[in-house]
């Protein structure tokens, strides 16, 4: 079935089956390879993506339910790495094997989209079920906090307006 989707501002179609994750609709039909399997059941985070502003599991997110969504991937954020999430994350070195931290800083995003300067409650709250492996959550709160701190350009403001 032809499915209607925004994917990092841009209109596409696919023809997939409902039921298909929303997961393997971005990496096999549309060949953007930033968002990761993980788990395969919605437990770890390394899928997160937005769906209309919220961040969501796109392994457990059926095609179906994403018709007609706008959904932001890792690519998506910033097209140059300078969202200040990717610039914090770099600063800080956040980043050991690397697998979890597309899912790490889409869930970080939209905590930022929401509360403009979270406190470590908040973002404990937030960042909860996304796993990491390398256990770089000190650091993740960190770079949270530092790009929380980070002036932000007219295009990225629209943008979390947007969501």
């Amino acid at each position: 079935m032809a499915y209607t989707l925004t994917v990092n501002g841009r209109a596409t179609t696919v023809d997939v089956a409902a039921d298909m994750p929303l997961l393997w609709v971005l990496r096999d039909t549309l060949n953007m390879k930033g968002t990761k399997f993980g788990c395969g059941i919605g437990q770890c985070g390394a899928c997160t993506v937005h769906v209309a502003g919220k961040p969501v599991r796109s392994c457990q997110t059926p095609m179906s339910t994403a018709n007609n969504a706008a959904v932001t991937t890792i690519e998506g954020l910033s097209a140059d790495g300078s969202h200040p999430l990717q610039r914090a994350w770099q600063e800080l070195d956040v980043p050991q094997c690397g697998y979890c931290q597309a899912g790490q800083i889409m869930s970080a995003a939209a905590l930022l989209a929401t509360i403009a300067k979270p406190s470590d409650a908040d973002i404990d709250r937030a960042m909860n079920g996304n796993l990491c492996r390398c256990a770089t959550y000190l650091r993740i709160r960190q770079a949270i906090h530092r790009a929380a701190a980070m002036p932000r350009t007219p295009q990225q403001v629209r943008a979390a307006n947007q969501q």
